[in-house]
């Protein structure tokens, strides 16, 4: 994970454990006698792909700073029903108490990485390179976005300030697509691409007139699509979106486009079945 990933996931974790504990884990707490130590392991309890085991390990080294962690998986492997993942050694108040924080963010970005690698294998015979939106967990941006490249689709923009997206609604006020790009093209700096969203093939047609860097069919079916992509000619990276089930990837992919953007892959995942249990 890289350091911005990291500080995001130390922010996550205090106000998870806030959330979820308190002022303490007034069952564990009761129970268990302060200074016991155990082990436990965490299995998969389905098939699939593992991404957030360091930031599993961060939710209970916040809890016990001595915590022993044996990982036995690597993030982005495929693992099978029934796989032990991590062995770990603590205080067992704290496996206790960080149990649910930290299956809870490995379960979703295990979940993320499972349905990137799903969607990335689909289009494996072509060129096209599927991508994620910032249809994100808010709060998440970072981490649901390092799930996806862990589980081996890329990224889209990560927000609103690393790339330029002219959308609808920028297009009507701007007073069309070559206004709108060369309003942005004046005043940001040098190496800021510019994706403009089109819906019809006057549009893509202006959008290479002014020089767009990516150029989106959004919500085209897969003959005009492919009509796009020849009128284009490589002139401007093409990016399909818009009802891009798992069932069109192949046709779109086929259709030439380098890009399939798939909101799902954050806003719609399944978590991945995972569980913890304590050893004798």
């Amino acid at each position: 994970m890289n350091r911005k990933v990291v500080k995001a996931a130390n922010i996550l974790i205090d106000i998870a454990l806030s959330d979820d504990v308190g002022e303490g884990d007034i069952t564990t707490d009761n129970i268990i006698p302060e200074g016991t130590k155990r082990k436990a392991i965490m299995v998969a309890k389905a098939d699939g792909v593992i991404a957030g085991l360091p930031i599993a390990e961060m939710v209970f080294k916040k809890l016990d700073p001595d915590l022993k962690w044996n990982v036995l998986v690597q993030e982005g492997e495929k693992v099978k029903n029934g796989d032990t993942l991590v062995e770990f050694e603590g205080s067992y108040r704290a496996l206790l108490t960080g149990e649910r924080t930290a299956l809870n963010f490995l379960q979703r970005l295990s979940g993320i990485a499972t349905m990137s690698a799903k969607y990335a294998d689909a289009v494996k015979d072509f060129q096209t390179v599927i991508l994620d939106t910032r249809k994100t967990l808010p709060g998440f941006n970072k981490l649901d976005k390092y799930a996806v490249k862990t589980g081996g689709a890329n990224n889209h923009r990560h927000g609103l300030h690393d790339m330029a997206m002219i959308k609808d609604n920028h297009i009507e006020v701007a007073g069309g697509i070559t206004a709108a790009v060369n309003a942005v093209r004046s005043k940001v700096e040098i190496g800021i691409k510019i994706e403009v969203e089109t819906t019809t093939l006057a549009q893509v047609q202006e959008a290479i007139d002014a020089k767009a860097d990516i150029i989106m069919l959004d919500n085209m079916d897969n003959e005009t699509m492919r009509k796009a992509v020849k009128l284009i000619a490589g002139r401007a990276k093409v990016e399909a979106s818009g009802n891009m089930t798992f069932e069109r990837l192949h046709d779109v992919a086929a259709t030439g486009v380098d890009y399939i953007s798939i909101g799902a892959l954050t806003h719609s995942v399944t978590a991945l079945d995972i569980s913890q249990r304590i050893e004798d």
